[in-house]
């Protein structure tokens, strides 16, 4: 069907089912109870534990025993952990329980914790001693005095204690439907104030299996999980999508490259889900050229558009198809998704059509009219993924969904006749120089064709003469340098001269979100308290 207005919807297969996540487990479970659902991805080979599906579901049900014994059924249960197993058997215990798992960023600092922990009011904390140098479990103890409701902080390092403790449940789990909430999700800050996305089980179970089929990920392969859990790309795409493909998960503690293609190695892995920074670190490993990746057939990326020429060595290098998921926290995660057997094109510059059972419409930002096609506007989506709201702030609730069930992303958009949309960035990216509207995103996609360009942010910087000037941070190429005049002759090939990036900078590294994404208001704080010297 061609389009003839900015306004698409997905396909109706597979379908939208009313299922709460603990019945997909029990599905996978009953299609195979004996296969591998999850592997333990440590580093040290000797430290890799597994669970049978079967396994899986039994300690996640005496989880939730032992969780219904301490909270009530819509209590909010924090976690504040690494990559481990035990937080996906936590994971699909409060689904079964019927406790709302909040999830909590590992490298957060106690002011960060202690607003999630108050803001959600979680009665209960699982946590790790300590990640990477961040003594967590001292700074939770730090925390508990001054944080009424919450009554209990549990110990991954005593997980085997806290599920033994479920013998002494008598009562029975309650029942638990799919509208009922299942997480909180804090948004990961690429604007700086977290609001947390209260997300269903029928919105993250369809997601996650959607997501899964649209990858193109067989039935029974081996998925190398390296996404964080505190995250959607974790803990629904990766974990829910493998359960509803009935795939043994490999579980990354925390993304290595080399361990990454280790695991690919030993497990013939079939299937991937990383940012593409994830990608480029494994194509750019010297361990790359010697792993066997023949079992590879399905790559998936997320958290920012991927140029033209990274998908093609993508696809090239890895041996396999190339998506990309498209969407935000708040529409569990993704609303919009490339096919495998797109094009380069459409996989490079578009985010695909609508997933199955959603609706997106490109609308004018002042007036809320449905754009033409092609013009650009606010991408807006509608469906079973759309968060309930933001927890207990229902002023920002009001101002992201529209009372015809709308979710207002944000991010700016055009859209073609088949339903693909192409993004150009975020409304409060947009660069406005002396009334001239300046979209970075086909700034950098330009940038990042140039050989000696890495990875590119071009966010707009305060001017007291234009309002905004156009500044460009980079980080060079393997064995590449920046050379300015040489980038602002190439980008004024292509562009007019005001959209050519007046301010250049090198970067060795960037300011990420949990999730990957580059934080740009980060750049223009740093830059704004005279942190960064042009080139």
């Amino acid at each position: 069907m061609t389009l003839i207005t900015s306004h698409a919807f997905g396909v109706e297969e597979p379908p939208v089912r009313d299922i709460t996540i603990g019945a997909l487990l029990s599905e996978a479970v009953d299609a195979g109870p004996d296969r591998v659902a999850l592997i333990e991805g440590a580093p040290d080979a000797s430290r890799r534990r597994q669970w049978t599906y079967a396994e899986l579901q039994s300690e996640a049900e005496q989880a939730a025993r032992a969780l219904a014994l301490r909270f009530e059924k819509g209590e909010r249960v924090a976690v504040w952990a690494h990559n481990i197993p035990e937080w996906i058997i936590l994971e699909f215990a409060c689904a079964l329980s019927g406790v709302v798992l909040v999830t909590v960023n590992p490298g957060f600092r106690s002011h960060e914790v202690e607003y999630v922990l108050s803001q959600s009011r979680s009665a209960g904390l699982f946590v790790v001693p300590d990640f990477r140098g961040n003594p967590m479990l001292a700074v939770a103890e730090e925390l508990h005095p001054g944080l009424p409701e919450l009554r209990e902080i549990i110990r991954f390092d005593e997980w085997d204690a806290f599920v033994a403790s479920a013998d002494d449940f008598t009562g029975e789990l309650p029942e638990v439907v799919p509208s009922d909430p299942m997480m909180i999700q804090y948004t990961s800050g690429t604007t700086g104030f977290p609001k947390g996305a209260y997300l269903n089980h029928r919105g993250l179970a369809n997601n996650g299996t959607h997501t899964f089929d649209r990858m193109g990920v067989s039935g029974n392969g081996t998925f190398i999980s390296t996404m964080p859990l505190f995250h959607t790309g974790g803990s629904v795409l990766c974990v829910l999508g493998a359960t509803a493909s009935r795939a043994t998960q490999v579980l990354v503690e925390a993304f290595e490259p080399g361990l990454v293609l280790e695991l690919f190695d030993t497990y013939r892995a079939n299937a991937i889900l990383g940012v593409p920074t994830m990608l480029v670190a494994m194509l750019e490993h010297p361990a790359f050229v010697t792993t066997d990746l023949s079992q590879l057939e399905a790559i998936c990326s997320g958290g920012s558009l991927v140029p033209e020429a990274l998908v093609r060595r993508f696809e090239t290098d890895l041996g396999a198809p190339f998506t990309i998921v498209f969407g935000q926290t708040e529409c569990s995660p993704v609303a919009s998704m490339t096919q495998p057997d797109d094009t380069i094109e459409d996989k490079s510059s578009t985010v695909g059509p609508p997933m199955p059972g959603v609706e997106v419409k490109i609308t004018d930002p002042e007036t809320g009219e449905t754009v033409p096609i092609g013009a650009v506007g606010e991408y807006c989506t509608r469906g079973y993924h759309v968060m309930d709201g933001y927890f207990e702030m229902p002023e920002q609730t009001a101002a992201a969904i529209d009372a015809e069930g709308w979710l207002h992303t944000g991010d700016l958009a055009a859209m073609d006749t088949r339903g693909y949309c192409t993004v150009e960035g975020r409304l409060k990216d947009m660069i406005i120089r002396g009334g001239e509207n300046i979209y970075p995103k086909e700034l950098e996609e330009l940038l990042f064709a140039h050989a000696s360009v890495g990875e590119v942010a071009v966010v707009g910087l305060p001017d007291e003469k234009w309002g905004e000037t156009v500044g460009a941070f980079i980080r060079p190429a393997p064995g590449g340098s920046i050379d300015k005049s040489e980038l602002s002759a190439y980008m004024r090939e292509k562009f007019a001269h005001h959209k050519t990036p007046k301010q250049w900078f090198e970067v060795e590294e960037f300011p990420l979100t949990g999730s990957g994404k580059i934080q740009k208001f980060k750049l223009t704080e740093q830059w704004q308290a005279g942190e960064w010297s042009e080139i």
